[in-house]
């Protein structure tokens, strides 16, 4: 960027109208603040590097102007007259003055805030002045904003002699000035030398790419720095490129002098070996995984019991090397009768959502014919154990060439500038406190190892020797790194198991510095990315500023290195590195600390009570702001704070310091954290989060994470290219955005995809209007829209896919907002909805949705079943077969939600879909459209304007409250309910799944997985209804402050029919009400642990509820209680206890059923709920009994449907415990059977 680095492109003291690089959002932010005609600012262009933006306030619209330079370094005014200029003083000079051909004159300076020269941010207050970077040469890249060498006047136009003799002349003085403010290092006069040596380091890369093979035939050693320096060089920049230099320099050196001789060597070793030739890799195996035993008991129903007899004790012998699972009995006298299946004899495993360790297990009998039986594990561990081990033999013994599934260890520990002690076997092996794995399974290796550390004086190569040592004595296996970086003392290391070497490739490493004025590498981020066969990762390791007060410095240091960090594919340089990656992995340091008394916190921890110091944790609150870690996923924190104990001690938390400037303060806090980001429709299940309880040497606990994580493969079509009439395509019906911004030009969007030959980019949008100069609603018809062509067509491959676009401005060509969609849900032959939000620069910038389908051709339908569809969650446990619903085995595994069918059902779906043609649509068209209230446009909510967004900047999302599906405009509710489902009859309806979002709180762990979805409308890979457990926030105190609401508008409109697409100036704002809840429509909800669920209620939520202007009557939901037509499907959208409808109705008073006409007690009708409204709790209501509406809803009776199934005993677990009461309720259920 321009301007970026110590140098201002303006010289020693650069104008106060020019901000460098900040933001569009934020310079639109100032100049609104500013409010007069002619208000103008210039900063840095977020879409060409050295350009410019001149923004200009008029009419309380911003003006965005781009700056660019020509060939000869001049600048001009791109689409105003072409006068050119040598500086930008000297353009705004100009501009000054009127009619000049801008909108308006330059009248007033928005100027920038000085920010006062920051305080010491060394490690933890522990050291007096800032560690000093290791002797050996960084291998960090710098992307950050340090001296681009875009700024750099080339050597060779003015000779080498005149840069050095201008660094003498001027900048050695701002050298003179850092060194003086205790700075270590001269970034002009490394900057001088960059220059001078830009030809050398070209040279030097052009000999080492050519020595590259060699390297790696005759010297493995080097071959690795080889490889490194080159990948290196290609993004380097800032002040480590003359380090890098050095470095290349050393490495050639080195190179050049002993590749004859290893060559000669080599050679000699070739002819006296005998010609065998080394074991293949697939020979090298770890370990045999030895039979383990699991004792269970056969679950049976009480029908079954005198047939069965009493003894059912069995014992599950899993043989992952041989591919057996033998199930014994127990019989009398010591008597044993046993069954042994092979692996494909194991059709499936299905987990209980209601009993944590039970299983069901199919079997294949006879052909076409299998038999389900259900176990009890002694424990939810034991089942999961269980699980694991059938997936790994599976997983052995499949026909299939690629992996469908690997498993990641991540790791992150501040070793507090103390080498490690002999063994950190603990934490390899996932041993300690919080949720561990199994002993059963703890040994299995994985096939990644990623290691983050901070304060790691230890050197790159002892480090990750040991690292190696440490894995082969657990594992008998040889891993290999695949990369490694390093900045000052942060390091990321990443291992691979042997077999799976040759399945990665795109490596790419990178550092970002955020110490002292982000030019000190004591504090900031290394990342490494790469390509596992066809799924991109990253991973982000990172030490953020420390001090409890500091949290809006820690937010920018993340916001930084989000925005500076040059990972993956270049061509995604639009996109935050949030979005570049399938799966994306955030682990270190953060530094967020507990806002609570330190004795409080004590006395917490020795109880072992985490949840209220979960609800004041920093990064969980900023969080709930959306102010860092958009849309992130955290496991459940089931662990000790993991700093500041004492060291050689796990006893004792040491938590004050006595320092010059008085007593400092640390309190026990869970600094170290592993966060994740995942693309929508993928599979990834965290298995472990912990840490460890005998690593002693530093004053923080290392840290561990295990994950499952769905992968594809390099797909190669087996029937070649598609020919014209074999061609898949994506086809947009028409796309709607809303973008937060005061500006007012023309908009284009890029769509960019694995899948495209090149990116694709749409013509201007086509309709446009606002009611809020902050916002601005952009559409685009279809013939605005590209059709776009897959390279390939087979809907194996297109399942996998991912389109990402961006929102682009005509008149600075800059984005306004980034997303992700997943191609799966879009396949049929009508169009799908899709509905969700954009971001930029890891902010919340608007939503966007539309409508779309991805055609995919009859021949090319064939697709398979995935290794982690193979496990399931049961549909139904009041009795019987369980039907099938897939689902990830654990909680917290998925971001993206919706119910859909797996891909084998997918495929045969679609196959009829394509033969029957318009038929199929039309049905299917039917069957998304029966959502009861969906199917009549006139009476959905759908304004978009949000008039409060800027009031409710940085509200804490808890105070914002239940979805109120009926304000779902009819797109979104039938993407998010139906989208990817087959045909269905009308009015058709369904049980709710265990697994939807009141089934998930009944989950072991106490609290859910912190998640936060990309995607509005949201589905598990494996057709999942939910995700066992994981869908809620870690919330802050449930009476935490509600925002303030406008005082206007008091009253509430009566309901009316309405357009689906109202224009914005019908829009008004709603009644205030006193209480804390608001009504939100479906589509601003975010994901849970998979989807719409993670109960963060965002500021677009809420200025879309505030900016409504209609609001039925209806009664209030109970807490959990999801809206029956999401539950019902089984999408998996849980509501936080916080969330209630708006506004609340009065309750009645307590009446007996014999008082009440029995018309009153089930209304006109048993048919379809209508949407928004609790049937069960208006049936409650009626009979005066509307406190048990929260537990039955929370145990999943949500339907009157389905409450004639319910039982006594039901009734009790739901709270019903008064005998009358429970005679009430079954009484009025039997009367109502002959009506239903």
């Amino acid at each position: 960027m321009a301007g970026g680095g110590g140098v201002s492109p303006l010289g020693l003291a650069p104008p106060l109208w020019y901000h460098r690089d900040l933001s569009r959002a934020a310079a639109e932010e100032l100049l609104a603040r500013a409010g007069r005609d002619g208000s103008f600012l210039v900063r840095d262009s977020e879409s060409v590097n050295g350009a410019y933006a001149l923004c200009v306030l008029f009419q309380k619209h911003v003006h965005t102007y781009r700056i660019l330079p020509d060939d000869e370094g001049f600048l001009a005014v791109q689409g105003v007259q072409p006068k050119r200029f040598k500086t930008l003083p000297e353009l705004v000079l100009l501009y000054l003055q009127p009619s000049q051909g801008l909108v308006t004159t330059l009248l007033y300076t928005v100027d920038r805030e000085e920010t006062s020269s920051e305080e010491r941010d060394y490690s933890d207050g522990e050291d007096e002045k800032p560690p000093l970077p290791p002797r050996s040469a960084s291998t960090s890249t710098s992307t950050g904003p340090d001296t681009p060498t875009e700024s750099i006047p080339p050597a060779a136009a003015n000779g080498l002699s005149t840069i050095s003799h201008e660094y003498l002349k001027g900048s050695y003085a701002l050298d003179l000035e850092a060194v003086k403010q205790g700075a270590s290092s001269l970034p002009h006069l490394n900057k001088t030398l960059v220059s001078s040596c830009k030809r050398l380091n070209g040279e030097v890369d052009k000999v080492l790419s050519g020595l590259e093979i060699l390297s790696k035939v005759f010297d493995q050693q080097s071959a690795f720095m080889v490889s490194k320096m080159i990948q290196q060089s290609v993004n380097q920049g800032g002040d480590q490129e003359l380090e890098n230099l050095v470095t290349k320099l050393a490495i050639l050196k080195d190179l050049l002098s002993s590749i004859e001789k290893k060559a000669l060597k080599a050679l000699q070793d070739m002819s006296l070996s005998s010609p065998s030739s080394p074991p293949p890799l697939s020979t090298r195996h770890s370990k045999a995984i030895p039979v383990q035993a699991f004792e269970v008991k056969l679950d049976v129903y009480l029908a079954d019991l005198t047939k069965i007899g009493k003894s059912q004790k069995h014992t599950l012998s899993v043989d992952v090397e041989g591919g057996r699972l033998v199930v014994m009995k127990k019989m009398k006298d010591s008597q044993e009768d046993w069954n042994t299946f092979t692996h494909e004899k194991i059709r499936q495993l299905i987990k209980s959502q209601r009993v944590q360790n039970k299983l069901g297990i199919v079997f294949e009998k006879e052909k076409d014919k299998s038999q389900r039986k259900d176990f009890i594990f002694a424990s939810a561990k034991k089942r999961e154990a269980f699980c694991q081990l059938l997936q790994l033999m599976k997983n052995k013994h499949s026909n299939q060439d690629e992996p469908d599934m690997i498993s990641i260890f991540i790791g992150t520990w501040n070793m507090g500038s103390v080498p490690s002690p002999k063994s950190v076997a603990s934490w390899v092996l996932c041993r300690g406190l919080g949720k561990t794995l199994d002993e059963m399974t703890v040994t299995i290796p994985h096939d990644l190892y990623v290691f983050g550390t901070q304060e790691n004086s230890v050197c790159d190569r002892e480090w990750v020797e040991s690292l190696r040592m440490a894995l082969k004595e657990q594992t008998e296996l040889d891993y290999k790194p695949i990369a490694v970086q390093t900045l000052w003392n942060i390091k990321i290391a990443v291992l691979v198991k042997p077999d799976h070497e040759n399945r990665i490739s795109h490596v790419g490493v990178s550092s970002v510095k955020t110490g002292i004025a982000n030019t000190l590498g004591n504090k900031g981020a290394v990342g490494v990315s790469f390509m596992f066969n066809g799924t991109s990762f990253g991973f982000v390791n990172c030490h953020l500023t420390s001090g409890n007060e500091k949290i809006a410095r820690r937010n920018q240091n993340y916001l930084d290195i989000l925005r500076l960090l040059s990972l993956g594919d270049k061509q995604l340089n639009s996109f935050d590195i949030s979005l570049r990656f399938t799966h994306i992995f955030w682990l270190g340091d953060l530094n967020y600390r507990l806002d609570m008394d330190i004795q409080e916190i004590l006395n917490y921890i020795n109880r072992k009570e985490f949840d209220p110091l979960l609800k004041v944790d920093q990064l969980n609150l900023e969080r709930e702001k959306n102010k860092v870690f958009l849309r992130f996923a955290e496991e459940e924190i089931s662990f000790p704070p993991t700093y500041r104990y004492e060291r050689g001690s796990r006893d004792t938390y040491v938590w004050q310091k006595q320092k010059a400037t008085g007593m400092r303060t640390n309190v026990p806090s869970w600094c170290d954290r592993i966060l994740w980001k995942s693309y929508p429709e993928t599979h990834i299940v965290c298995n472990s989060y912990g840490c460890t309880d005998d690593i002693v040497t530093s004053d923080h606990s290392p840290v561990f994470a295990t994950y499952e994580v769905g992968v594809t493969s390099q797909f190669v079509s087996k029937k070649g290219l598609p020919k014209s009439s074999e061609q898949a395509y994506i086809e947009f019906e028409s796309i709607e955005a809303i973008v937060k911004t005061a500006s007012r030009t023309k908009f284009f969007i890029e769509f960019y995809s694995t899948c495209l030959e090149e990116f694709k980019k749409s013509y201007e949008n086509d309709s446009q209007n606002s009611d809020n100069v902050n916002f601005l609603r952009v559409g685009w018809s279809n013939k605005q829209l590209t059709t776009l062509k897959p390279l390939l067509s087979e809907i194996e491959y297109l399942q996998d896919q991912h389109l990402l676009l961006t929102v682009k401005s005509l008149d600075g060509y800059e984005s306004y907002g980034e997303c992700v969609l997943a191609l799966k849900s879009m396949i049929g032959s009508t169009a799908q909805q899709f509905h969700t939000y954009l971001s930029h620069r890891g902010e919340e910038t608007g939503n966007i949705r539309g409508s779309m389908r991805v055609r995919v051709p009859a021949e090319r339908m064939g697709t398979r079943e995935r290794l982690y569809e193979w496990i399931s969650v049961d549909k139904d446990e009041s009795g019987g077969p369980k039907g099938r619903t897939t689902l990830p085995p654990r909680p917290g595994g998925h971001d993206y939600v919706k119910p859909s069918l797996t891909r084998k059902q997918v495929g045969a779906e679609l196959g009829k879909v394509s033969e029957e043609g318009e038929k199929s649509g039309k049905e299917d068209t039917t069957a998304r459209m029966k959502q009861p209230d969906s199917d009549d446009p006139s009476s959905c909510k759908n304004s978009y304007n949000n008039p409060a967004y800027y009031i409710l900047e940085g509200v804490p999302n808890q105070s914002a409250a239940a979805l109120s599906p009926e304000l779902l405009p009819s797109s979104a509710s039938s993407s998010a309910s139906q989208a990817g489902k087959a045909p269905l009859q009308a009015g058709a309806r369904t049980k709710p799944l265990p697994g939807s979002s009141s089934q998930q709180r009944r989950h072991t762990s106490g609290q859910p997985v912190r998640t936060i979805s990309e995607e509005g409308s949201s589905e598990d890979d494996v057709g999942a209804a939910a995700v066992g457990g994981g869908a809620t926030l870690n919330r802050p105190p449930p009476d935490f402050p509600p925002p303030p609401l406008p005082k206007a508008a008091l009253e509430t409109a009566d309901p009316k029919p309405r357009p689906l697409y109202p224009d914005m100036a019908e829009v008004r704002i709603p009644s205030a009400n006193p209480s804390p809840s608001f009504v939100l429509g479906e589509g601003f909800r975010r994901g849970g642990a998979g989807a719409l669920d993670d109960q963060s209620c965002s500021v677009l939520q809420m200025a879309k509820t505030l900016s409504e202007s209609e609001f039925p009557p209806q009664p209030p939901r109970a807490p959990s209680a999801p809206p029956h037509h999401l539950r019902g499907q089984g999408a998996g959208l849980g509501l936080g206890d916080a969330c209630r409808t708006f506004p609340p109705r009065a309750p009645l008073p307590e009446s007996i059923a014999e008082d009440l006409p029995e018309e009153a007690l089930w209304g006109s009708s048993s048919s379809s709920l209508s949407v928004g409204e609790s049937s069960v709790g208006e049936w409650l209501q009626r009979l005066g009994l509307e406190r048990y509406e929260e537990g039955l809803l929370h145990n999943g009776w949500d339907d009157l449907e389905f409450l004639s199934d319910i039982t006594e005993e039901d009734l009790e677990e739901a709270g019903v415990l008064d005998p009358a009461h429970k005679r009430i309720l079954l009484e009025n259920l039997r009367l109502q059977q002959p009506q239903k």
